[in-house]
């Protein structure tokens, strides 16, 4: 599986961004948010999804529904980041997705709960129809998470968005959540200065 990388190599830097892409789109398309948050020192990383979508029904669907391909993806998250890990630890890692790479990133994180630099999802919620339990193990211990989103968005209701940080905040995290209103799916200014900053802090 193709992993674009962009920035310092894995074994030169000190931190890290995986860039998760949303359905119908690429690693390039990803990585262009990634050149908006470019810092030196960082290595950034965007697998592409086969077919160009990490799996085929919408993130509301019955979770089975979208296996194998849900497992699947969330492997490949797994696998690159413990491949990023054994230079640069995942305190200095930052989780980034837009649209389903956003809801792919949310569901990573919740299942595999720790210190990271951060998690971001641009138009993005947890994975599942409604009602779905969201007990997961672990915590965040004081991870900053940043979710912003469109109040009306045609893909990814506005309650989706506000559980998903719901539960990143009883796990443990830091939330900056924003609901922009009348905005398309699209990622603003505003969601990439916020961004900026906490790439910043690493």
């Amino acid at each position: 599986m193709a992993v674009l990388h962009a920035g310092d190599p894995l074994d030169k830097a000190r931190a890290a961004m995986i860039l998760l892409h949303g359905r119908g789109a690429s690693a390039e398309d990803i990585m262009t948010v990634g050149a908006e948050l470019a810092q030196p020192g960082f290595a950034y990383l965007a697998p592409q999804a086969a077919g160009n979508a990490w799996y085929p029904n919408p993130f509301t669907a019955p979770l089975e529904a979208n296996e194998p391909y849900l497992s699947s993806a969330l492997e490949v998250v797994e696998n690159l980041l413990a491949r990023v890990e054994e230079t640069i630890p995942a305190q200095r890692v930052i989780l980034l997705g837009f649209s389903q790479g956003a809801c792919l990133t949310l569901e990573f994180a919740v299942r595999h709960a720790r210190r990271y630099g951060g998690v971001v999802a641009f138009s993005g919620g947890l994975i599942g129809p409604d009602g779905t339990p969201r007990d997961y193990p672990g915590a965040f211990d004081g991870t900053p998470a940043f979710l912003g989103c469109s109040d009306v968005d045609p893909h990814i209701r506005a309650d989706r968005v506000v559980e998903a940080g719901e539960v990143f905040e009883r796990m443990g995290a830091h939330v900056t959540l924003r609901l922009y209103p009348g905005m398309g799916h699209t990622v603003n200014q505003d969601e990439i200065d916020s961004v900026r900053k906490m790439v910043g802090a690493i």
